[in-house]
Formats: structure tokens, sequence, C-alpha cells
């Protein structure tokens, strides 16, 4: 008999971040030249509220002067006459959160947004890689300490208690203790649930956790009763992490920090190098490279580019990073260095060994890709297109444009019989081109002569009809479209088609030119 062990997973352990004056640091940091000669004075960051300019946040001088957020401008003014002001960006400041979250990757891949002013990092499995939960804590409140950025933080089991903690700083003999303490705004209620939890006696989350909780749903809402099973572990969380964690990353923690850009190119060409391995294992190709490079201070520089096909090729993916950083409008800014550059691929596709073709091409069609993948990273992404087949039958929505280093749609052109011309002309007009003075034999016959752009044609060789009727969706009365390829005495090869049909009762019909074949 084969003996079945079992084995608990361990548990979860959450880190909160709680950034108290996160908009007014984000100014100060990301405009620096907005306080030249204001250092020490206080300054708000304001909104327009219920008809008046009010503070929707304030810096530490501020606050210690008695400034809070919800007063009016005028009135803080008035109690501050140098306070300055500065409208509130809740865009940049989520931006500005996404790049603190993007610092914190270097310890967990699962990251989730507290917005507008936390953060919550789900550490199960990566403390050890800090030697102690408190060592992996105080590298985090170092590094934003050296930005600039005041943290708080909390552990606990789930992430409502850790966020609830690490704003409201409670302690206890246990976690459980802890969260007992918390007053009942750790919940997170809105002010007027708050407000009547208060008013019934229920000071703390311990007040509420002994009460049955169908009597505080019944008295307070449903999701009173949701706030406190979540805050002790009794229901999920609605965080989730912003981040997917890639199927394949490598990365370098360096001693002591790298301040040149060459050396962590170099460093990045070794990672390659590394997850190419391991890549050729699986028999798979990178289609996607994302390099990060951490900084000392917490600060991320991103950099990804993109290969037309699946590669393996080090020395093609390092000239695109190098292609994409000279592009950059403001070059790499190492700060006090870098002290971890990591490399994910999060596309990678089947690569298999391929054999040269005999009749040849395969050559130039790889050095067409390697062109097409230079010229997006350096121009863009969306900048440098190529057409597609579409299933449509109306001919100008046959087709549609797509990035250049996107996988190749399903579908194919069609394709003419051998010996014959081609079916659609190369050069299409969109929308197509009226013709008038058309004369035929019979009125639902080929045109023998008409007149484009003021010049007759007399028509030599004419081939059709082919109808193409509206899409379905249309009305039954949508004209229907017989088209021709046409060769004038010229030689001039047409497409052109009649809209509409010869009805007795309806109007008459409309010539247009569609386009013109090689």
């Amino acid at each position: 008999m084969t003996e079945v062990s079992s084995r608990n997973p361990p548990p979860r352990r959450y880190l909160a971040l709680y950034f108290p004056w996160l908009p007014s640091e984000r100014l100060r940091i990301a405009r620096p030249h907005a306080f030249v000669g204001r250092e020490g004075a206080p300054y708000a960051v304001i909104e327009k509220a219920k008809g008046a300019q009010r503070l929707h946040a304030v810096d530490p001088v501020a606050a210690g002067l008695g400034i809070e957020p919800g007063a009016t401008l005028a009135d803080s003014r008035a109690r501050v006459p140098e306070l300055a002001a500065f409208d509130h960006a809740p865009h940049d400041d989520h931006v500005w959160l996404e790049r603190l979250a993007d610092g914190c990757a270097r310890y967990t891949p699962w990251v989730m947004l507290d917005a507008p002013d936390g953060l919550v990092l789900d550490v199960t499995g990566c403390v050890h890689l800090f030697a102690s939960e408190t060592a992996l804590a105080a590298d985090a409140v170092a590094r934003f300490d050296r930005l600039g950025v005041v943290v708080s933080h909390a552990f606990a089991d789930n992430p409502d208690a850790a966020r609830a903690l690490a704003r409201y700083r409670t302690s206890g003999a246990s976690e459980d203790e802890a969260v007992r303490r918390l007053p009942v705004a750790a919940l997170g209620l809105d002010g007027e649930a708050t407000l009547a939890l208060k008013r019934a006696g229920l000071k703390t989350v311990g007040d509420v956790v002994v009460r049955p909780l169908s009597a505080i749903a019944a008295r307070f809402g449903g999701d009173a009763a949701t706030r406190v099973r979540r805050i002790i572990g009794e229901a999920d969380s609605p965080l989730s992490p912003r981040i997917v964690k890639p199927p394949l990353y490598v990365e370098r923690r360096f001693a002591e920090p790298m301040a040149r850009t060459d050396y962590a190119l170099e460093v990045l060409g070794e990672l390659m190098a590394e997850a190419f391995v391991r890549l050729e294992e699986s028999h798979e190709g990178g289609r996607r490279f994302v390099a990060r490079f951490f900084r000392t201070d917490g600060l991320v520089q991103r950099l990804a580019v993109e290969t037309g096909r699946p590669s393996r090729d080090v020395t093609l993916a390092l000239r695109l990073f190098r292609e994409r950083i000279d592009a950059l409008a403001d070059p790499i800014d190492p700060g006090f260095g870098f002290d971890l550059i990591r490399l994910d691929i999060p596309v990678a596709e089947r690569l298999d060994a391929s054999q040269l073709k005999l009749e040849g091409g395969a050559v130039a069609e790889a050095e067409l890709t390697a062109l097409i993948d230079r010229l997006s990273t350096r121009l863009g992404r969306g900048r440098v297109r190529r057409f597609a087949p579409r299933d449509r039958h109306l001919p100008e929505q046959a087709e549609f444009t797509l990035p250049a280093v996107e996988p190749a749609s399903p579908e194919t052109w069609p394709q003419s019989e051998p010996g014959e011309p081609p079916l659609r002309p190369i050069h299409l007009f969109d929308p197509p081109q009226p013709i008038d003075h058309v004369l035929s034999e019979v009125p639902d016959g080929p045109p023998l002569k008409f007149r484009w752009r003021r010049t007759l044609h007399d028509v030599a060789r004419a081939e059709g009809p082919e109808r193409i009727a509206a899409p379905w969706w249309t009305p039954r009365e949508a004209p229907t479209r017989d088209y021709y390829r046409v060769e004038d005495r010229r030689g001039r090869r047409l497409w052109i088609f009649r809209r509409g049909l010869f009805e007795e009762g309806q109007p008459a019909p409309s010539w247009y030119v569609h386009g013109v074949f090689a």
C-alpha cells in the first residue's frame, strides 16, 4: 500500500503599504521646479466640490499648521495666508501609484493596487529572500524613504486586515487582537454607516465581530457584514493582482548599485542568453521582451520590444533594446544606480528548427522581418502597419491594417486561377469614383464608352459581371453591384461597377470606377 501524505499549504501573508501624503509628495517629486525657493512652505491640493474650492490633500507642513483636507481654500488661506494651492490631478496620482507598484515587483509579482493611496503585496513564499518579514518591510521603507515618500506598512493574513492595520496602526499581543482593536472606520464603510455603528456603541471592530452578523446585516446593511467577514478572513477580498505572473522571467541582483547604462545592457544580454536556453528546451521563441531596471530609490525604468516572429537571437533582441533607448525622449536615468535588472518574456510561441527553402526566399523574409522589428521599435508599434485580409464581400471592407509586428491573420488573400488575371485591382479607390456618359449596347450590359476624370474611354474588352450584394443586415432594397473588368483602347484596365438594377419605378443605376489594375 502506498502511503499518501497530505501537506497543508502555507498560510498566505500580505504586506499593505499606505502612502498618507501621496498627492502632495507626487507633486513635489514630479514637479520640483514648482517648489524652487519655497522649501518648507505649506501647500495643498485643491478640487472643486460642493460649489467651492476645497482641499483634497495637504503636505505635512500644512497639516502641522492645522490645515486639514475637506476645508475650503478661502478658510485655509485665512488661517495660513502663505498656503500654496495646486489643482488635483487624480489621473497623475494613479499613474504615480502604478510606478510605485512597479517598484514593488522586486518583492513579489503579486502586487495589488489599493487606490488611491495604497498597495497590497501578496508576499507568500517570498519572505525567505529577505530573512524575515521585518527585513522585507525595512527594505521597502528604506527605498521609499530615499525617494522621499512616507509609507506606513503592516502584515496580515488577509488583504483587508493588512490595509486596515497599515492605516490605523493598532497593535496587540496577536494579529487577531490588533484587528479587533481597530476603529470601526477601518471597515471602510461610508460615513453614514460608520456613524450609525458609533451611535450604536460599537467603537471597534472587536465590538462588531462579537455580534451576530445577521443582526449587523439587518441593522447596518449587508455591506457592513461583508466587510466584517473580510477583515477577519472569512471572505475573500475583491483586490486582484495588477500584474499577471509572466511565463518566463530571469533577473539579477547586485550587491552594489550599478550606475552605468552600458553595463546594464551587457547584463541584459546575459539574462537573454539565460532565458533563451530555457526557451530552447521548450522549443519556443520570444515574441515580446520586457526589461525592468530597478533603481535603488524604488523607481523602475521599463522598456519593451517586440519581434515579428518568435526569436532566440540575443543579438537581435539586444539591438532592438538599443534602438528603443535611442528613440526615448528622455534617456534612462540610473539615479543612484540599479540594484536589480529583470527580463520578462510574457509572449512566447513555438519555434522549431527550420530548413532553408531550395527555391530561396527565406533569407529575404528574415531580413524583412528584422527591418519591420527595427522600424516598429524606433517609430512606434502602431506606426508601421501592413494590410491583412478580412472576410467581407464588399471590396472596400475586405482588408484592414494592423501593426506589422502582430501575428499574421488566419484569413488568406483570394487567389486567381493559374494563368488568369488577378481578381482584384492592386489600387482601390475608397470611396469609388463616379463616371458618367456611360453607353452600352443593352441597358444591363457592360459599357462601350464612358467618361472618367473628364476623359472619354472606349472599351475594347470587358469581362463580367461579378455581382456583389449588400450585406444581409442592410435593408433588402439596398442596391447590388455588378462589377466588370474592362480594358480601354489605350490598354488601361479598370475595375468598374454599376450600382443598382434597371427596374421600373426605380432610379437609374449609377456607375463607378473602384480600382485600377497594374
